[in-house]
């Protein structure tokens, strides 16, 4: 009775640990769902042609996994901006997990053709009554029970699975080695998108310090003819609508200062946000807007560095191989396969705790004959999916030759713009300085003045906009010849 209590708690024991075990797993979420390559590479070129406002966007470039808020003013140059953005940009960190991701998803294919190797091991008791399967046994004067048992008998093994011939599966594996690839390359992509964020939003915030200095020049200017225009009314020798001229003119470039200090403090904020900085942290820009002529640079030339680097471009291609090597994968489910199984181990009875070795050893060999169509939808998707791919590529090739052209002719306009507004910006200096002479001699009104000061201020915030795109032009080159990480170290050295 000891014996049989004891054999059957330990059947119960077992079943309960199966139990916990099987509502464990069922808790286990599933894994994160990655986006594909084809997905980021077509976001990649949007990015690189037309830069969306920072308040705007939902991009991942434009956000950032903020750092611990560090104590005073820290000094922030383009290259320290980089260096940030490099770290703590979202677009990057999501791009290095789905490297992460992709290569889970290799090792997930590549088990099928690796040997996988178990063990299992139970103790059982049973009693089984012989007359439910219709044994009877009667026997004149002899008694012959049906009931076998109680009895118990344990069973140990390792078993193993080995695939020999499946060539569904090998080319799945190779499918997900080109996942990676083109996920490794998407990530090496999007540190050329974060450097082109960076740079788009430190040049912005540049610009914006370039408009205060400009405007605050303004208001000094407009500040002295209010005091001479005032001056003189008072003196009786200008009538009162000069004053009211001068002190109009102050009043509105007091107000495009504000403006302009308020736009500061907002794309300071962008900035901070694509960098990682911790929100309320205080910094200063160190770099200027610097001018400096452009290396000439040949368009077939920069067309085929263009193909040969751009990371997206390759992303796009190893995407191409994944698709072909999924559509053979496909063709196979019409192929037979080779597998190898076997187990030894150790039973026995659970009363005598008697052992022997047993074994089983399995070759099979498995040939699809009819499966309901299966294979058949499943290489019409892939072939679908291998053109969509191949399509994808193609159109990328050319958005790559005219990214290159678009950047060369903004670079040519911008640089231009530069030389024409510096010019300009002395011409209307100097018919500033005349008007305000003729203004104090008495032979001019402020009408004259302010008209001066007027194209002074849209000479000084042309120049400062034909600078802003001339160098931005120079970082979208660098982004489409894929080179933008160390071509920005090249054009910036800290101006």
């Amino acid at each position: 009775m000891i014996r049989r209590f004891l054999l059957h708690r330990s059947i119960w024991m077992f079943c309960a640990l199966a139990l916990v075990t099987t509502s464990a797993s069922a808790q286990i979420p599933a894994g994160p769902v990655t986006s594909s390559a084809s997905d980021t590479t077509q976001s990649s070129s949007a990015t690189s042609n037309s830069p969306v406002a920072p308040s705007q966007s939902t991009s991942p470039y434009q956000g950032s996994v903020p750092g611990k808020l560090e104590p005073g003013v820290l000094p922030i140059s383009l290259q320290d901006a980089i260096n940030r953005g490099l770290k703590t940009n979202l677009g990057l960190l999501l791009s290095s997990q789905d490297v992460q991701s992709a290569r889970g998803e290799r090792w997930k294919q590549l088990s099928a053709l690796l040997p996988n190797v178990t063990t299992s091991s139970y103790v059982a008791g049973s009693q089984v009554d012989l007359a439910e399967f219709g044994f009877s046994f009667k026997f004149p004067g002899v008694t012959i029970p049906t009931i076998v048992g109680p009895f118990g008998y344990f069973d140990s093994r390792a078993y193993v699975t080995q695939s020999i011939l499946d060539l569904k599966a090998l080319n799945k594996t190779r499918a997900a080695s080109q996942d990676l690839k083109a996920a490794q390359y998407t990530a090496k992509d999007a540190r050329d998108l974060v450097v082109l964020a960076v740079g788009y939003n430190y040049l912005l915030a540049i610009a914006d310090i370039s408009r205060i200095e400009s405007v605050t020049a303004q208001v000094n200017t407009a500040q002295a003819l209010y005091n001479q225009a005032s001056d003189q009314v008072q003196a009786g020798t200008s009538p009162a609508i000069d004053g009211l001229r001068a002190q109009v003119e102050l009043k509105t470039r007091q107000q495009e200062l504000i403006q302009a200090k308020n736009n500061l403090a907002i794309q300071k904020l962008a900035l901070a946000r694509v960098i990682g900085l911790a929100p309320g942290q205080q910094f200063e820009l160190t770099d200027k807007s610097p001018y400096e002529p452009f290396a000439e640079m040949k368009l077939e030339r920069a067309l085929q560095l263009a193909y040969d680097s751009r990371s997206d471009f390759k992303s796009a291609s190893a995407t191409v191989h994944s698709y072909e090597y999924s559509a053979k994968a496909a063709k196979a489910g019409y192929l037979p396969t080779i597998s190898f199984s076997g187990d030894y181990g150790l039973a026995g009875e659970y009363d005598t705790l008697g052992t022997h070795g047993v074994f089983d050893v399995r070759g099979t060999l498995s040939i699809p004959i009819f499966q309901g169509g299966k294979v058949h939808g499943d290489v019409l998707e892939a072939n679908a999916q291998l053109e969509q791919s191949r399509q994808r590529l193609e159109n990328l090739r050319a958005q790559i030759d005219s990214d290159v052209r678009t950047a060369f002719f903004n670079l040519e306009s911008s640089a231009e713009q530069v030389e024409v507004a510096k010019s300009n910006i002395d011409l209307a200096q100097q018919t500033l300085d005349q008007s305000r002479d003729r203004f104090v001699a008495g032979v001019a009104d402020t009408v004259e003045v302010v008209q001066a000061q007027e194209q002074v201020a849209n000479a000084n915030d042309s120049y400062i906009s034909a600078l802003y795109s001339f160098n931005y032009a120079k970082i979208s080159l660098a982004r489409s010849l894929g080179l933008g990480e160390q071509s920005v170290r090249e054009y910036f050295k800290g101006k």
